[in-house]
């Protein structure tokens, strides 16, 4: 499995020296990742939609969910795994946090993304009148941005005795 891990990250790389030299190595394969990731998310997402739920509600006991809450559920459940799994094994390769650490914090940053999406986007149309599509953009320059960040240095940060010993 290493392996395949390790060939997977080498052809990102590879890619990487052709055509994105200017992006740092660890920008591009968080970026390339990323990419990959949603991708799959809205592949998860239709499928769902069109074939699990029949473009139909959900029913439950408790609550039902319209198609397209039902099919965001639906991918989510697939889409952070294999995030995870990227991160942890393409991306940031030289974290010093435990496994099950990098788990917890990265669904940490999962869920406080989903909530910056759905805080930014009704503030930036229900208060500042933007229309949809920009609002979503610049939502998501805004999220993409501090989920880096957050786990550059928590989910999978590198201790400072790592960073100086290399």
């Amino acid at each position: 499995m290493h392996s395949i891990i390790q060939l997977f990250r080498d052809f990102l790389l590879t890619i990487r020296r052709w055509f994105f030299k200017f992006i740092p190595e660890q920008s591009y394969l968080y970026m390339a990742c990323g990419g990959i990731n949603l991708v799959f998310d809205l592949s998860m997402f239709f499928i769902a939609y069109h074939f699990v739920f029949h473009k139909q509600n959900f029913v439950t006991p408790f609550y039902t969910f319209s198609p397209h809450v039902a099919s965001l559920f639906f991918a989510f459940c697939f889409s952070t795994p294999s995030g995870f799994l990227l991160s942890r094994y393409v991306v940031w390769t030289n974290s010093t946090v435990r496994g099950r650490n990098q788990a917890i914090n990265y669904l940490s940053v999962v869920l406080l993304c989903v909530a910056m999406n759905t805080g930014f986007l009704k503030v930036f149309v229900e208060i500042f009148h933007l229309r949809m599509f920009p609002a979503r953009m610049l939502t998501c320059v805004i999220v993409v941005s501090t989920s880096y960040v957050l786990q550059r240095n928590f989910a999978f940060k590198v201790s400072k005795a790592t960073k100086v010993s290399r």
